[in-house]
């Protein structure tokens, strides 16, 4: 089952997420662009491998992540914190992602695209526009 429609809402209305990833209890962050991609329910995005968080990746695929709506004005705060699997696609997954993340960035067609997915596990958007506090929860081991 996918994410619930708000979640997905709020994820393609941005495209810079904050990634988490750990090694030896020592965690770290970085910011990536990223490209949603629905038909696989993942986000698609790129780094080299001799950035910290992709080489941490490597070593462990369980990485946390957050795309947020930058606000002072409490009732507009929004926010997406997320959990999941980071790998490298292949073959036609690869191209596929490829496809994707330059039909939102076609400025990376002049880059090397070392890509990634993020595969979602776990989402829950907080949207204070639909109440205080409000959160919607999707769990991929509860569909």
């Amino acid at each position: 089952m996918v994410p619930d429609k708000e979640i997905i809402r709020f994820i393609k209305e941005h495209h810079v997420m904050t990634l988490a990833t750990s090694v030896n209890d020592r965690p770290y962050c970085a910011n990536v662009f990223y490209a949603w991609m629905g038909s696989d329910n993942c986000f698609v995005f790129t780094s080299s491998d001799e950035t910290r968080h992709a080489s941490e990746a490597i070593n462990n695929k369980h990485v946390a992540a957050s795309v947020v709506l930058e606000t002072s004005v409490v009732g507009k705060i929004r926010g997406v914190q997320i959990t999941g699997i980071m790998e490298r696609p292949e073959g036609e997954a690869f191209d596929k992602a490829k496809s994707r993340y330059l039909k939102k960035f076609p400025f990376a067609a002049v880059m090397r695209l070392d890509l990634w997915v993020l595969k979602p596990e776990f989402m829950k958007l907080t949207d204070n526009r639909l109440g205080f506090g409000k959160k919607i929860i999707w769990n991929k081991e509860e569909d």
